[in-house]
């Protein structure tokens, strides 16, 4: 048995049917597409979201808010959160390889720290931002923070 010499078995392969080649093929004078009306025209396509000429859904419904392209997402960190994260890991620097590496944050985010919750101890933090409450409450434990 060779490559080319391979045919699918007998009966197996039916031709398709020929429509509108005459009345006697069956398939005449319409050729299966019924009777008039926009789907029995050569090169009829109907457009995704069509509804028979209704008013499609995603026009029907509200337009509603907007979402800038510009936007830059941080991933925020509380200042509870912060202090749990230094007295776990017994430092009293946070900075970005540091989150890195113990998997609070992906390679490419962005940090920022928020001021819920309270500070027992002077920390050092690395950050992308920072809000004016988180800034006053590092600063008054004596903790420095130094922008990226």
């Amino acid at each position: 048995m060779e490559l080319h010499t391979l045919k699918p078995a007998k009966g197996a392969v039916k031709s398709g049917r020929r429509r509108g080649r005459g009345q006697g093929s069956g398939q005449g004078g319409t050729a299966s597409r019924g009777h008039k009306g926009q789907k029995s025209r050569s090169g009829y396509s109907r457009k995704r979201n069509f509804e028979g000429g209704q008013m499609p859904l995603q026009m029907r419904l509200p337009k509603r808010g907007f979402k800038s392209p510009n936007r830059t997402e941080y991933v925020k960190i509380n200042l509870d959160q912060l202090q749990a994260f230094a007295d776990k890991h017994n430092s009293s620097e946070v900075t970005l390889e540091l989150l890195k590496s113990h998997r609070y944050i992906a390679k490419r985010d962005l940090v920022k720290i928020l001021g819920r919750g309270e500070l027992t101890s002077a920390v050092s933090v690395e950050v992308h931002a920072i809000s004016e409450t988180a800034r006053k409450a590092i600063e008054e434990k004596g903790g420095k923070i130094t922008l990226v």
